[in-house]
């Protein structure tokens, strides 16, 4: 066996996403995250590449992170957003500037329009990656002229919009943009200035945090059309995100049609919108005269997409009350009146893998999870039957991301030895068994070369009632199935739990594995992609079924000769936190547990987390249903627990708040089992900053070998 990966290697990585094609479909935009290890940080960078596959990608953006690009319609601009310094021209007197120089665009609104101007925080963070404190830069509209070259040219300001602007969209002349930006009130600055001076938070709001977001407050976030030359601003009044936290859960989404008549956005206006998971698709016209209401308050709508005829939205919908349901990519008539799903006969998820795109006025190009799997379907807009395609992408690898335009599509492959990297090919390859498939980027192709990356084996296994369970196990490349040595496991449990596991790298298999290790990671009842029923097995039904699966897994494991039954293994990070913490509670068979951002008392976190509607649609409200959230909280049975259990937080953390990991580890500690308690003081829900990713794995191997008794 090779040298084991050294976990600083962590590093050494560079991952893609926010893929963006060109209209004519020749060139691919995309944000590659780097690591700067000397000063612990990340950094996201702007490339573009031919999809032709002729050149290497050309670095767009080297002075600050950038995120969310988007092509103007013709293809000569690429918008993006950015928290960077002040464009030199605007910091220029008129008196200073040259002669004619043709970038002296008003910063005024048109008249009888608010003063009031801002964004959303979080939404600015998650398309730039950069957070900033007060005297940071905030995020803003940058737009690169692909024609003249030269640095991007700021389009938005901080004297329009003082706290940034959160996402946009091209108009479709390219000289108008539409963005989205928070819009207080005076009263609402004021109180905002005043606990910026550390004041109180005052609220009367439902939901009062977010995961992400932090503490909300009553700001609007409304959608703006602003002339790209001139900077004349319009803010479109009946244009905004409603009384819920759309802002904070996806965004407005602003969509620009073709034809430039209508701008299409997401809305919850529904009656106490903050105890509703209610998100409604609405168009405005460019002037803010006319707001329709699209869908009917039935769907969480995401992604709205026009055809290019503009006479077509489709869109992805969940059930609001049943995450469990998959969900399904709608698209609307002739004249936005009605819609209907177009994916339902699938009884498949719409994976995150990507907005659905129109490969032309009729047919659509999506990606589901087809059985712990993403990979690509087309639809028709009349709603017959979808068709899986791309057969050639494989069983193997998992689809990332990708984009389509003009016949090319873009797409962002992981697999679990090869790492992940961006391709192309034509859109009528995707029939093809042996398509043309073009390479865009080597990301990581010097690492992997003196990396021992993990093989990926599919297995199936029955659960302890006969129901069948898929699951991927990864194992070193000088593992024997066929003739396996039991080697240690680790069972490595995935978050949702409306989520499936697929082939893809990541650094921590890879890193376990090299250090001689098996991990298995089940897609267990609820997770997605392997329809409603299987999925719905757990809607209300917490640490039943799916620890069973699970633990069966481990059997099966064992039962192959893969795994060893003194060297065992258990973690999972949310969710998968949430399970560990309870199957130990059943069993004593691992050597070592690690909980990571869980919840295991769930009716001390009613409240505390951002998840109250979640809560009562699952299991009902706490102090009518109390015996459930008993039943569901590992905290419950914390007096059976024998296993040595590591247990991490993030300090920011709402959505699984850190005082329930100290809840876990206090009551495991005070029995006198061995536990140890990681809180990141600056973290939210996942494990952003590299230097912690690093000593989150350094943790976790270090538990384990630690409590391995070989």
């Amino acid at each position: 066996m090779t040298e084991a990966i050294p976990l600083e290697d962590y590093y050494d990585l560079t991952t893609v996403s926010e893929l963006a094609l060109s209209p004519d479909g020749t060139r691919a935009a995309f944000v590659a995250r780097e690591f700067d290890r000397e000063e612990d940080e990340s950094r996201r960078s702007l490339f573009a590449v031919p999809t032709d596959g002729s050149r290497r990608p050309h670095r767009l953006t080297r002075a600050s992170d950038a995120g969310s690009p988007r092509w103007s319609p013709d293809g000569s601009k690429l918008g993006f957003l950015a928290a960077r310094d002040e464009d030199v021209s605007l910091a220029l007197s008129s008196a200073d500037r040259d002669e004619g120089e043709d970038d002296s665009g008003s910063e005024d609104r048109d008249e009888g329009e608010s003063e009031s101007e801002g964004t959303d925080e979080n939404a600015a963070e998650d398309a730039s990656g950069t957070a900033g404190e007060d005297d940071d830069p905030k995020t803003q509209l940058w737009a690169f002229d692909l024609e003249y070259g030269g640095d991007a040219r700021q389009v938005t300001t901080a004297e329009t919009f003082e706290d940034g602007v959160g996402e946009f969209d091209w108009g479709p002349d390219g000289e108008r943009v539409v963005v989205a930006a928070r819009d207080p009130t005076e009263d609402e600055r004021e109180y905002l200035d005043r606990r910026e001076a550390g004041g109180p938070i005052e609220t009367e709001r439902l939901q009062h945090k977010y995961e992400g977001a932090g503490w909300l407050d009553t700001v609007r976030t409304s959608l703006f059309v602003v002339d790209c030359e001139s900077r004349t601003t319009r803010r479109l009044d009946d244009a905004h995100g409603g009384g819920g936290f759309v802002a904070e859960s996806g965004g407005l989404q602003p969509r620009w049609s073709p034809d430039g008549d209508r701008i299409a956005f997401r809305s919850s206006r529904v009656d106490d919108a903050d105890d509703s998971y209610v998100i409604d698709l609405y168009t405005v016209t460019p002037s803010g005269d006319v707001v329709r209401k699209v869908t009917d308050s039935t769907l969480a709508v995401n992604d709205p997409v026009w055809n290019d005829g503009g006479d077509r939205l489709a869109f992805v919908g969940n059930d609001p009350q049943n995450w469990y349901s998959p969900a399904e990519l709608y698209v609307t008539d002739g004249d936005l009146e009605e819609f209907r799903s177009v994916t339902g006969d699938l009884d498949r998820t719409i994976s995150p893998g990507g907005t659905p795109r129109w490969l032309d006025g009729e047919t659509l190009l999506a990606a589901v999870g087809d059985e712990g799997w993403s990979r690509f379907v087309r639809a028709a807009a009349d709603g017959s039957s979808p068709d899986r395609v791309f057969d050639a992408q494989g069983r193997d690898r998992t689809l990332r991301g990708f984009d389509s335009a003009n016949g090319t599509v873009a797409v962002v492959f992981s697999h679990p030895g090869d790492g992940h990297d961006l391709h192309a090919l034509a859109a009528d390859d995707l029939e093809s068994s042996d398509p043309e498939l073009a390479r865009l980027t080597a990301l990581n192709d010097a690492e992997l070369e003196r990396w021992e990356t993990p093989v990926c084996e599919r297995i199936r296994y029955e659960s302890d009632d006969g129901t069948e369970i898929d699951a991927l196990a990864y194992h070193p490349p000088s593992f024997e199935p066929d003739d396996p040595e039991p080697h240690p496991l680790v069972v490595s449990i995935h978050g949702g739990p409306m989520a499936y596991d697929e082939p893809m790298f990541t650094f921590a298999d890879a890193c376990w594995t090299s250090r001689g290790y098996v991990v298995l990671k089940p897609n267990y009842r609820g997770s997605t992609s392997y329809g409603v029923d299987f999925c719905e097995t757990l809607k209300g039904a917490w640490n039943t079924v799916e620890v069973e699966d699970i633990l069966a897994g481990v059997d099966a494991m064992v039962d192959r000769g893969w795994a060893d039954s003194d060297r065992l293994f258990c973690t999972g990070f949310s969710q998968g936190g949430v399970n560990t913490a309870y199957a130990i509670t059943k069993t004593d068979r691992f050597a070592a547990a690690a909980a990571e951002h869980g919840v295991y008392d769930m009716r001390s976190c009613f409240g505390i987390d951002d998840c109250h509607n979640w809560w009562e649609n699952d299991f009902g409200l706490p102090w009518e249903e109390s015996e459930t959230y008993e039943e569901i909280s590992s905290i419950a049975d914390v007096d059976r627990i024998e296993t040595p259990l590591l247990v991490t937080a993030g300090g920011q953390d709402w959505r699984c708040p850190s005082t329930q990991a100290e809840q876990l580890y206090l009551s495991v500690k005070k029995r006198g089992i061995p536990a140890r308690l990681v809180v990141y003081p600056d973290e939210r829900h996942n494990v952003g900053d590299p230097d912690r990713a690093v000593h989150r794995l350094e943790e976790l191997t270090g538990w384990f070998e630690r409590f391995d008794p070989v």
